[in-house]
């Protein structure tokens, strides 16, 4: 039986703990989508092209993605408390400097400071929630942390578009400013690391894996490089990518027996041998997947095909938003007093209808409150996947792993976003084409369907006074059937997703079933 007087109550309440590393989390977060309507005001500021300005946004994500599975390691090292002050003040430290920017170059280097400060914040906040709260009310704190991870993605682009447009790009780092020092008073006053973390501190210093930690930095970098580069570089036909690729992949693996075997290793990967957590991760995985693909696809969709403005189309993710929003309190509610698995079961099984109602409702012709209302459904499904997973995640770990754990599951999570993200923009390029070359074979000249269709064009345009309405009218024919083509596309990719996560309902049973829940700390039931 567990000790139940081992977990430990925090002096201050826990609910403004939660609210505490919140804060820090929405503020990360949502400079990971903030920037992306920015960019072609950022490179017309800095006399850049758009292409290296990508750098932008990459740089964040290569030094956020390195320092996310580490981060344990150097809680451990320095104290969760240290070192998670130590980055919510880098972040607001580098946020502001990055505002002051003269140029790219400068603006880059900045912004790997601001991704390493950001790559700590979530690992240890949800370290901090697992040690604060007993696990029978994990899922509504988890709810909360959760809400922050979900509804910053989706304002991030409505919010840099605004501020962009009313101000400068330069506001979308200023703005963290203020919330980075209100941070900073909060955790000082709040938040203190748990007796274990300390006592494990005072029984001597920690060796550094170095081998570990250059491989990993090796590794990491490079795919996420390979990732997030891919497409516009048109993946291995481009030489450096595909070293990039083979050179991850190869330290990667090495990486994982060298850490498997190593004493003291940087990231726990034996944890996998824990089958809840095994599987809670691969879900995890796939949430990621989900949540940042068709976070970057939708909008993607209405601002290329249909003419919205990045704010507006913003705007039509919103409703993704709210409904996560309401939602995540009655999933954290739900998954402390049913089955988790059921819980998952349900989510996977609700995102995969959402997911199908959009193959069948997207089009070119459809309004904004129908486009609006597509991320609404789809989003609702997810905090019945994100915290289920995130919470069984810890069953069965002992406390002193609960960095690990942390770190590992936002790490998992960010990496899935990247691979969806890269997955997804590649099917829909060359889909498109596909479709393209089929529809093109139909609208040649001589064909008579295309011949009445272009004379038809072609007489409008010449009754209105247009100049060469014959050519215009192919123009138009073209833009016609390139946005046709590209809207299958998009619906190919959704129909995909929509199977693979409809396929993941039965994969929940692989989970055993969590033993009930007490104010037990994990591992110790």
């Amino acid at each position: 039986m567990a000790d139940e007087h081992a977990y430990e109550r925090p002096r201050y309440n826990p609910w403004a703990i939660a609210l505490t590393v919140t804060l820090a989390t929405f503020m990360e977060v949502l400079d990971t989508s903030i920037a992306n309507v920015s960019l072609p005001h950022i490179a017309g500021n800095l006399s850049a092209s758009e292409e290296e300005a990508t750098w932008v946004l990459t740089s964040y994500l290569v030094s956020n993605a390195i320092i996310l599975p580490i981060s344990a390691w150097i809680s451990r090292i320095i104290g969760r408390k240290r070192f998670y002050m130590s980055c919510v003040a880098l972040f607001t430290i580098s946020s502001f400097l990055c505002g002051l920017a003269p140029s790219l170059g400068v603006l880059v280097m900045l912004r790997i400071l601001q991704g390493a400060g950001g790559g700590g914040l979530q690992p240890s906040e949800q370290a901090i929630l697992a040690d604060t709260f007993p696990p029978a009310k994990r899922g509504i704190a988890f709810a909360v942390y959760g809400m922050a991870v979900v509804v910053a993605p989706a304002i991030g682009p409505t919010l840099g578009g605004w501020i962009t447009d009313n101000f400068s790009w330069r506001w979308i780092f200023y703005i963290n400013v203020p919330i980075g020092i209100i941070s900073l008073l909060l955790t000082q006053r709040l938040i203190e690391d748990p007796p274990y973390l300390k006592a494990e501190r005072a029984r001597g210093k920690i060796r550094v894996d170095y081998i570990g930690l250059s491989l990993l930095v090796l590794a990491i970098g490079s795919l996420q490089i390979v990732l997030d580069k891919g497409q516009e570089k048109d993946w291995f036909s481009t030489t450096w990518i595909a070293v990039m690729m083979v050179l991850g992949v190869y330290a990667f693996f090495v990486w994982i027996v060298w850490e498997w075997y190593h004493p003291e290793p940087i990231v726990n990967i034996r944890l996998f041998k824990n089958r809840n957590f095994a599987t809670a991760e691969f879900f995890t995985f796939v949430l990621g997947i989900v949540l940042f693909g068709t976070t970057v696809v939708i909008p993607q969709f209405l601002q290329l095909l249909m003419g919205y403005s990045a704010e507006k189309s913003g705007e039509a993710l919103a409703g993704g938003g709210i409904a996560m929003l309401l939602m995540m309190p009655i999933a954290g509610t739900l998954v402390g007093k049913i089955d988790p698995r059921a819980m998952m079961a349900f989510g996977f099984a609700a995102t995969a209808i959402a997911l199908y109602h959009i193959v069948t409702t997207l089009s070119l012709q459809m309004d904004f409150w129908t486009a609006a209302m597509l991320r609404t459904y789809q989003a609702a499904g997810l905090a019945f996947i994100f915290l289920p997973s995130t919470t069984l995640a810890y069953v069965g770990v002992p406390r002193e792993n609960n960095n690990q754990v942390s770190a590992i599951n936002s790490f998992v999570r960010n990496i899935g976003g990247s691979i969806g993200i890269a997955l997804m923009t590649t099917m829909i390029t060359r889909q498109a084409q596909k479709h393209q070359v089929y529809m093109s074979a139909h609208t040649a000249i001589g064909s008579r369907n295309f011949d009445q269709m272009a004379q038809g064009l072609a007489n409008n345009l010449a009754r209105q006074g247009q100049p060469f309405p014959k050519q215009q009218a192919y123009g138009q024919i073209y833009g016609l059937v390139q946005g046709q083509a590209t809207t299958l596309a998009y619906i190919d990719v959704i129909s995909v997703l929509a199977l693979v996560v409809m396929c993941l309902v039965p994969f929940v049973l692989i989970m055993r079933k969590p033993p009930k829940t007490s104010d037990a700390p994990a591992g110790m039931h």
